[in-house]
Protein backbone atom coordinates (compact mmCIF):
# COMPACT_ATOMS: atom_id res chain seq x y z
CA UNK A 1 0.00 0.00 0.00
CA UNK A 2 2.78 2.33 -0.96
CA UNK A 3 0.88 4.89 -2.88
CA UNK A 4 2.52 7.58 -4.59
CA UNK A 5 1.99 11.05 -3.16
CA UNK A 6 1.91 12.93 -6.77
CA UNK A 7 -0.84 10.66 -7.63
CA UNK A 8 -4.60 11.67 -6.94
CA UNK A 9 -5.66 8.72 -6.20
CA UNK A 10 -3.58 7.37 -4.27
CA UNK A 11 -3.78 10.48 -1.85
CA UNK A 12 -6.91 9.59 -1.49
CA UNK A 13 -6.43 6.28 -0.74
CA UNK A 14 -3.99 7.86 1.93
CA UNK A 15 -6.65 9.93 3.50
CA UNK A 16 -8.88 7.44 3.98
CA UNK A 17 -6.48 4.93 4.92
CA UNK A 18 -4.89 7.24 8.38
CA UNK A 19 -7.93 8.09 10.59
CA UNK A 20 -9.44 4.20 10.00
CA UNK A 21 -6.16 2.81 11.56
CA UNK A 22 -5.98 5.60 14.11
CA UNK A 23 -9.80 4.21 14.92
CA UNK A 24 -9.24 0.07 14.68
CA UNK A 25 -6.42 -0.69 16.77
CA UNK A 26 -6.19 -4.46 15.37
CA UNK A 27 -4.37 -2.92 12.01
CA UNK A 28 -1.26 -1.55 13.82
CA UNK A 29 -1.29 -4.75 15.83
CA UNK A 30 -1.39 -7.00 12.87
CA UNK A 31 1.33 -4.97 11.13
CA UNK A 32 3.68 -4.66 14.01
CA UNK A 33 3.13 -8.56 14.68
CA UNK A 34 3.82 -8.86 10.79
CA UNK A 35 7.15 -7.20 11.11
CA UNK A 36 8.04 -8.21 13.93
CA UNK A 37 7.98 -12.11 12.64
CA UNK A 38 9.71 -11.02 9.16
CA UNK A 39 6.59 -11.22 6.22
CA UNK A 40 6.80 -7.55 5.76
CA UNK A 41 9.49 -5.01 6.50
CA UNK A 42 6.60 -2.31 6.68
CA UNK A 43 2.87 -1.59 6.34
CA UNK A 44 3.84 -0.43 2.56
CA UNK A 45 4.48 -4.12 2.18
CA UNK A 46 1.29 -5.31 2.60
CA UNK A 47 -1.03 -5.91 -0.88
CA UNK A 48 -4.18 -4.65 0.09
CA UNK A 49 -6.93 -7.04 -1.68
CA UNK A 50 -10.28 -4.24 -1.43
CA UNK A 51 -11.67 -1.38 0.45
CA UNK A 52 -15.36 -1.45 1.67
CA UNK A 53 -17.70 1.11 1.93
CA UNK A 54 -21.60 0.85 3.54
CA UNK A 55 -24.33 3.51 2.39
CA UNK A 56 -28.27 4.07 2.89
CA UNK A 57 -30.25 3.88 -0.23
CA UNK A 58 -31.76 7.19 -0.28
CA UNK A 59 -32.42 9.88 -1.85
CA UNK A 60 -29.07 11.68 -3.12
CA UNK A 61 -26.94 8.94 -1.30
CA UNK A 62 -26.50 5.17 -1.80
CA UNK A 63 -24.53 3.61 -3.97
CA UNK A 64 -24.83 5.79 -7.19
CA UNK A 65 -24.02 8.98 -5.47
CA UNK A 66 -21.06 7.38 -3.92
CA UNK A 67 -19.45 5.35 -6.84
CA UNK A 68 -19.26 8.76 -8.61
CA UNK A 69 -15.66 9.36 -6.49
CA UNK A 70 -14.14 6.16 -7.82
CA UNK A 71 -15.40 6.22 -11.34
CA UNK A 72 -13.94 9.98 -11.30
CA UNK A 73 -10.84 7.96 -10.75
CA UNK A 74 -11.20 5.98 -13.24
CA UNK A 75 -12.27 2.38 -11.17
CA UNK A 76 -14.64 0.08 -13.21
CA UNK A 77 -18.56 -0.70 -12.11
CA UNK A 78 -18.29 -4.32 -11.84
CA UNK A 79 -20.70 -7.19 -10.90
CA UNK A 80 -23.83 -6.76 -8.51
CA UNK A 81 -24.79 -8.30 -5.64
CA UNK A 82 -28.10 -8.68 -3.87
CA UNK A 83 -28.26 -9.91 0.01
CA UNK A 84 -31.47 -10.82 0.93
CA UNK A 85 -31.78 -11.49 4.12
CA UNK A 86 -29.46 -7.96 5.29
CA UNK A 87 -31.59 -6.18 2.50
CA UNK A 88 -28.56 -4.77 0.91
CA UNK A 89 -27.34 -4.51 -2.91
CA UNK A 90 -23.13 -4.12 -3.72
CA UNK A 91 -21.14 -3.76 -6.74
CA UNK A 92 -17.43 -4.01 -6.78
CA UNK A 93 -15.25 -1.66 -8.94
CA UNK A 94 -12.15 -2.81 -10.59
CA UNK A 95 -9.07 -0.39 -10.08
CA UNK A 96 -7.53 1.28 -12.90
CA UNK A 97 -4.02 -0.56 -12.51
CA UNK A 98 -3.30 -3.38 -10.05
CA UNK A 99 -1.25 -1.15 -7.36
CA UNK A 100 -4.63 0.07 -6.17
CA UNK A 101 -7.09 -1.93 -4.09
CA UNK A 102 -10.75 -3.25 -5.41
CA UNK A 103 -13.55 -0.98 -4.21
CA UNK A 104 -16.42 -3.21 -2.62
CA UNK A 105 -19.67 -0.87 -2.54
CA UNK A 106 -23.06 -2.10 -0.23
CA UNK A 107 -26.43 0.07 0.30
CA UNK A 108 -29.17 -0.36 2.59
CA UNK A 109 -32.53 -1.27 0.96
CA UNK A 110 -33.95 1.61 2.85
CA UNK A 111 -37.37 1.17 1.21
CA UNK A 112 -37.46 -3.12 1.85
CA UNK A 113 -37.41 -2.30 6.31
CA UNK A 114 -40.65 -1.17 8.20
CA UNK A 115 -41.96 1.87 7.95
CA UNK A 116 -40.56 2.95 11.52
CA UNK A 117 -37.04 2.51 10.64
CA UNK A 118 -38.22 4.40 7.64
CA UNK A 119 -38.87 7.27 9.22
CA UNK A 120 -36.03 7.14 11.56
CA UNK A 121 -33.53 7.48 8.70
CA UNK A 122 -35.46 9.81 7.08
CA UNK A 123 -35.37 11.93 10.20
CA UNK A 124 -31.37 11.82 9.31
CA UNK A 125 -31.52 12.23 5.94
CA UNK A 126 -34.51 14.23 4.51
CA UNK A 127 -32.67 17.23 4.59
CA UNK A 128 -30.10 16.27 1.90
CA UNK A 129 -31.55 17.27 -0.99
CA UNK A 130 -28.68 17.59 -3.49
CA UNK A 131 -25.72 14.50 -4.07
CA UNK A 132 -22.96 15.80 -1.67
CA UNK A 133 -20.65 14.31 -4.33
CA UNK A 134 -22.08 17.03 -7.09
CA UNK A 135 -20.48 19.71 -5.03
CA UNK A 136 -17.00 18.66 -4.45
CA UNK A 137 -14.12 18.82 -6.47
CA UNK A 138 -13.24 15.11 -7.41
CA UNK A 139 -9.49 16.26 -8.50
CA UNK A 140 -8.98 17.80 -5.16
CA UNK A 141 -7.59 14.66 -3.07
CA UNK A 142 -7.58 16.21 0.65
CA UNK A 143 -11.19 17.68 -0.02
CA UNK A 144 -12.22 14.10 -1.24
CA UNK A 145 -10.44 12.25 1.36
CA UNK A 146 -11.77 14.52 3.96
CA UNK A 147 -15.14 14.36 2.79
CA UNK A 148 -15.20 10.34 3.45
CA UNK A 149 -15.54 11.60 7.35
CA UNK A 150 -17.51 14.54 6.75
CA UNK A 151 -20.88 15.04 9.14
CA UNK A 152 -23.74 14.77 6.44
CA UNK A 153 -26.50 14.34 8.77
CA UNK A 154 -26.86 15.25 12.42
CA UNK A 155 -25.50 12.94 14.99
CA UNK A 156 -28.11 10.70 16.18
CA UNK A 157 -29.74 9.61 19.10
CA UNK A 158 -29.08 6.60 21.08
CA UNK A 159 -32.95 5.91 21.17
CA UNK A 160 -32.98 6.36 16.91
CA UNK A 161 -29.78 4.33 17.11
CA UNK A 162 -31.40 1.21 18.98
CA UNK A 163 -34.20 1.34 16.94
CA UNK A 164 -32.23 0.80 14.22
CA UNK A 165 -30.15 -1.95 16.10
CA UNK A 166 -32.95 -3.88 16.45
CA UNK A 167 -34.01 -4.19 12.68
CA UNK A 168 -30.90 -3.72 10.64
CA UNK A 169 -27.53 -3.85 12.58
CA UNK A 170 -26.25 -2.44 9.02
CA UNK A 171 -28.53 0.55 9.61
CA UNK A 172 -27.12 1.51 12.55
CA UNK A 173 -23.81 1.31 11.93
CA UNK A 174 -23.92 3.38 8.91
CA UNK A 175 -26.21 6.10 10.57
CA UNK A 176 -23.33 6.59 13.26
CA UNK A 177 -20.07 5.69 11.54
CA UNK A 178 -21.69 7.41 7.51
CA UNK A 179 -18.62 6.79 5.09
CA UNK A 180 -15.56 5.41 7.50
CA UNK A 181 -13.97 3.28 5.80
CA UNK A 182 -15.90 -0.72 6.83
CA UNK A 183 -12.45 -1.83 5.85
CA UNK A 184 -8.93 -3.44 4.22
CA UNK A 185 -8.22 -6.84 3.00
CA UNK A 186 -4.97 -7.88 3.48
CA UNK A 187 -4.06 -10.04 0.75
CA UNK A 188 -2.37 -12.63 2.62
CA UNK A 189 -1.50 -15.05 -1.21
CA UNK A 190 1.50 -12.28 -1.35
CA UNK A 191 2.78 -13.25 1.90
CA UNK A 192 5.63 -15.65 2.60
CA UNK A 193 4.60 -19.42 2.14
CA UNK A 194 4.31 -19.72 6.09
CA UNK A 195 1.50 -17.77 5.84
CA UNK A 196 0.43 -17.65 2.12
CA UNK A 197 -2.75 -19.44 2.72
CA UNK A 198 -6.11 -17.79 5.20
CA UNK A 199 -5.86 -21.22 7.16
CA UNK A 200 -1.99 -20.62 7.65
CA UNK A 201 -2.48 -16.77 8.62
CA UNK A 202 -5.74 -17.22 10.75
CA UNK A 203 -3.80 -19.43 12.99
CA UNK A 204 -0.95 -16.51 13.33
CA UNK A 205 -3.51 -14.00 13.84
CA UNK A 206 -4.84 -16.19 16.39
CA UNK A 207 -1.69 -16.55 18.15
CA UNK A 208 -1.27 -12.84 18.58
CA UNK A 209 -4.73 -12.91 20.53
CA UNK A 210 -7.14 -11.62 17.27
CA UNK A 211 -10.54 -12.28 17.24
CA UNK A 212 -11.70 -13.61 14.30
CA UNK A 213 -15.31 -13.33 12.77
CA UNK A 214 -16.92 -17.31 12.91
CA UNK A 215 -20.21 -16.29 11.02
CA UNK A 216 -20.45 -19.25 8.68
CA UNK A 217 -17.00 -20.13 9.48
CA UNK A 218 -13.47 -18.59 10.37
CA UNK A 219 -12.94 -19.83 7.14
CA UNK A 220 -15.33 -18.23 4.23
CA UNK A 221 -14.69 -20.02 0.76
CA UNK A 222 -16.36 -19.69 -2.58
CA UNK A 223 -18.13 -22.34 -4.32
CA UNK A 224 -15.48 -22.96 -6.76
CA UNK A 225 -12.70 -22.93 -4.44
CA UNK A 226 -10.64 -20.60 -5.23
CA UNK A 227 -11.74 -17.37 -3.09
CA UNK A 228 -11.25 -17.92 0.98
CA UNK A 229 -11.45 -14.81 3.27
CA UNK A 230 -12.29 -14.30 7.37
CA UNK A 231 -11.93 -11.19 8.97
CA UNK A 232 -11.39 -9.76 12.16
CA UNK A 233 -14.61 -8.87 14.85
CA UNK A 234 -15.00 -5.06 14.52
CA UNK A 235 -13.77 -3.13 17.43
CA UNK A 236 -16.19 -1.89 19.94
CA UNK A 237 -15.93 1.84 20.48
CA UNK A 238 -16.84 4.66 22.55
CA UNK A 239 -19.37 6.77 20.28
CA UNK A 240 -21.04 10.00 21.68
CA UNK A 241 -24.68 10.22 20.88
CA UNK A 242 -26.97 13.49 20.39
CA UNK A 243 -27.72 15.31 24.36
CA UNK A 244 -24.05 13.79 24.88
CA UNK A 245 -24.72 10.26 25.59
CA UNK A 246 -22.52 7.36 25.36
CA UNK A 247 -22.14 4.07 24.18
CA UNK A 248 -20.07 1.25 22.85
CA UNK A 249 -20.74 0.56 19.47
CA UNK A 250 -19.20 -1.42 16.54
CA UNK A 251 -16.00 0.32 14.51
CA UNK A 252 -14.64 -1.09 11.55
CA UNK A 253 -12.39 -4.36 11.33
CA UNK A 254 -9.82 -6.01 9.37
CA UNK A 255 -10.60 -8.70 6.04
CA UNK A 256 -8.08 -11.29 4.88
CA UNK A 257 -8.41 -12.51 1.26
CA UNK A 258 -6.77 -15.68 -0.71
CA UNK A 259 -7.13 -15.49 -3.99
CA UNK A 260 -6.29 -18.85 -6.08
CA UNK A 261 -4.47 -19.18 -9.16
CA UNK A 262 -7.45 -19.77 -11.87
CA UNK A 263 -7.18 -23.81 -13.26
CA UNK A 264 -5.56 -23.27 -16.02
CA UNK A 265 -2.61 -21.27 -14.33
CA UNK A 266 -2.65 -23.61 -11.23
CA UNK A 267 0.76 -25.65 -12.11
CA UNK A 268 2.38 -22.18 -12.52
CA UNK A 269 5.20 -21.30 -9.73
CA UNK A 270 2.82 -19.06 -7.14
CA UNK A 271 5.47 -16.57 -6.71
CA UNK A 272 5.46 -15.64 -10.70
CA UNK A 273 1.42 -15.71 -10.65
CA UNK A 274 -0.07 -12.46 -12.07
CA UNK A 275 -3.13 -10.94 -10.36
CA UNK A 276 -4.91 -11.72 -13.78
CA UNK A 277 -4.68 -15.71 -13.28
CA UNK A 278 -5.96 -15.35 -9.92
CA UNK A 279 -9.42 -15.85 -9.27
CA UNK A 280 -11.27 -12.40 -8.96
CA UNK A 281 -14.08 -10.53 -8.42
CA UNK A 282 -16.58 -11.60 -5.14
CA UNK A 283 -18.73 -13.95 -3.80
CA UNK A 284 -22.03 -13.30 -2.29
CA UNK A 285 -21.84 -16.18 0.30
CA UNK A 286 -18.45 -15.12 1.56
CA UNK A 287 -19.44 -11.05 2.02
CA UNK A 288 -23.13 -12.15 3.61
CA UNK A 289 -20.81 -13.92 6.13
CA UNK A 290 -18.30 -11.47 6.62
CA UNK A 291 -20.86 -8.44 7.08
CA UNK A 292 -21.82 -9.83 9.84
CA UNK A 293 -17.63 -8.85 11.39
CA UNK A 294 -19.78 -5.69 13.19
CA UNK A 295 -22.96 -7.67 14.25
CA UNK A 296 -23.85 -8.00 18.40
CA UNK A 297 -23.58 -11.76 17.60
CA UNK A 298 -19.70 -11.68 16.82
CA UNK A 299 -18.69 -8.49 18.58
CA UNK A 300 -20.69 -9.65 22.05
CA UNK A 301 -19.69 -12.88 21.44
CA UNK A 302 -17.51 -14.37 24.37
Amino acid sequence: MNFDKKDGLGNVLEGLFKPYVERVPDVSKITAAMVNNGLIASQDDIVNDHIAFRTLGVPNLGISSFEKIFLHYGYTKEDYFFFEGKKLDAYWYAPPSPEYPRIFISELRVKDLSNNVQEVISKYTKDITEDPVDSLDLNNAKQVGDFFYKSLWQLPSLEDYKTLLKESEYASWVIYNRYYLNHYTISVHELPEAYNTVAKFNAFLESIGVRLNTAGGKIKTSADGLLKQSSTVAEMIDAEFSNNKMSKISGSYVEFAERLPLPEYASIDPSKLTREQRREGFESANADKIFESTFSTQTQKE
